[in-house]
């Protein structure tokens, strides 16, 4: 199975949060770190996006 990549705002949507928190988060090593896409363009791995928000609930509870 392949592992869709998700553009910023698509992350954004999946999330709830804007892209400025989203880059903050991946400063601090608390987000996963995009993947090069091209020249100009980066994505995240939707597993990695999930896995982050299955980490959340789970310490939220």
């Amino acid at each position: 199975m392949t592992d869709r990549i998700l553009r910023c705002r698509e992350v954004q949507q999946a999330i709830g949060l804007n892209r400025s928190t989203i880059y903050r988060m991946v400063e601090r090593g608390d987000f996963s770190t995009p993947q090069k896409l091209g020249l100009r363009a980066i994505g995240w791995r939707e597993s990695a996006v999930s896995e982050w928000m299955e980490a959340i609930v789970h310490e939220l509870h």
